[in-house]
């Protein structure tokens, strides 16, 4: 069998450039080399394109080494619509070379310009097929805004909360702070285009409220502040179906805190103390049923393309609120998305051979 050549692209403008990167280095040492060719494409900081090294070793994950992709003064060509679909890359001295023909698309990008239906909007133009999402759910998705929006439509509960935009912050505070007072004692403050817990504060009785906003605006200039939900924290994945067939989930992972008080971005990538991933988690097989449901009935609500990670609060009371969706969840080999397939079944390398093959059949 001849291989399909694959592209990995990963890197990007976003806060989450080196989490995209480690995932990155996780799916080139996992992915099938006897069944595809693999031409790995690294976005840098400012946006360039670049033919990067395909050696996974290169982006691991620690709290000592936080990989990135590197301006290696190459510059990757992409094809014209309508075109060859070749790949070619211009070197440094200013000879140009192909890389080869591509047959799909493997975007890992997390965040602004990867995750939010531009880069799918991009290889769409040039007719280039590619894996995971498309525009509209990668957009809804990325925008917890317009989340909350699209699943409230379809019924299904959400935390109640306030957007804030920092517009109206430095124009009217007071009035914020009397809105985020009716919210609760304990609230979450969180941009509203980035993932990863970057930039996300828990506020506990009004205190620090202006620095929590601080942080969240210099990741974007609308913010979500969400009333506390408790109860468990609940994540399962979902894969869309090929053929016209419905979208199948997980088996559900769990985050259980110990001495942290959300889950952040340290707890999730670096390996910090004081939270626990357990998978699958400890729930009674009706309640799987009824997670897994409510789960594919969120992913069809965003109009869900490729995958997603739907996080849910469980309440005491056993009622399913969804936090969100990541239409490019975390995808190292510790990251959930990952644990929760393989769980399920799903080893990491056949979880990375489905995402492709349902981009080329798509």
């Amino acid at each position: 069998m001849d291989k399909q050549t694959v592209v990995v692209l990963f890197g990007g403008r976003s806060s989450e450039h080196s989490i995209s990167s480690a995932t990155a280095g996780g799916v080139l040492g996992a992915i099938d080399r006897e069944r595809y060719e693999v031409i790995p494409v690294g976005i840098t900081r400012d946006g360039a394109f670049v033919l990067e090294e395909d050696r996974p070793e290169k982006f691991p994950l620690d709290a000592d080494h936080l990989p990135e992709v590197v301006d290696n003064g190459t510059r990757v060509r992409w094809p014209e619509p309508g075109g060859d679909r070749m790949l070619r890359v211009a070197a440094p001295d200013g000879s140009t070379v192909d890389l080869g023909r591509i047959d799909v698309v493997l975007p890992l990008l997390h965040g602004l310009h990867g995750e939010d239906g531009a880069i799918q909007g991009f290889f769409d133009v040039l007719d280039v097929p590619y894996a995971g999402g498309g525009i509209l759910d990668s957009a809804v998705c990325l925008d917890k805004h317009f989340t909350k929006l699209a699943l409230s439509a379809a019924g299904i509960a959400v935390a109640p909360g306030i957007t804030v935009r920092q517009s109206d912050w430095e124009s009217d505070p007071e009035s914020i702070r009397r809105a985020v007072s009716e919210l609760g004692d304990v609230v979450f403050v969180k941009p509203s285009d980035a993932g990863s817990s970057v930039g996300v504060s828990r506020v506990d009785g009004g205190e620090g409220l202006d620095e929590a906003l601080r942080i969240a605006f210099a990741e974007s200039p609308k913010v979500l502040i969400e009333t506390q939900v408790s109860g468990r924290e609940i994540e399962v994945g979902v894969l869309a179906g090929r053929d016209g067939a419905r979208a199948r989930a997980s088996l559900p992972g769990e985050v259980v805190l110990t001495t942290r008080s959300f889950y952040d971005f340290e707890g999730k990538y670096l390996g910090g103390d004081g939270v626990d991933i357990v998978c699958p988690a400890e729930v009674d097989e009706s309640l799987i049923a009824e997670l897994q449901e409510a789960a594919v009935r969120a992913f069809e609500a965003v109009d869900g393309r490729g995958l997603a990670r739907v996080d849910f609060f469980v309440t005491p009371e056993g009622r399913l609120v969804v936090n969100e969706l990541n239409t490019m969840p975390g995808f190292t080999p510790i990251s959930m998305f990952p644990k929760c397939w393989i769980a399920s079944g799903l080893s990491y390398r056949d979880l990375i051979t489905e995402l492709i093959e349902a981009g080329l059949h798509r």
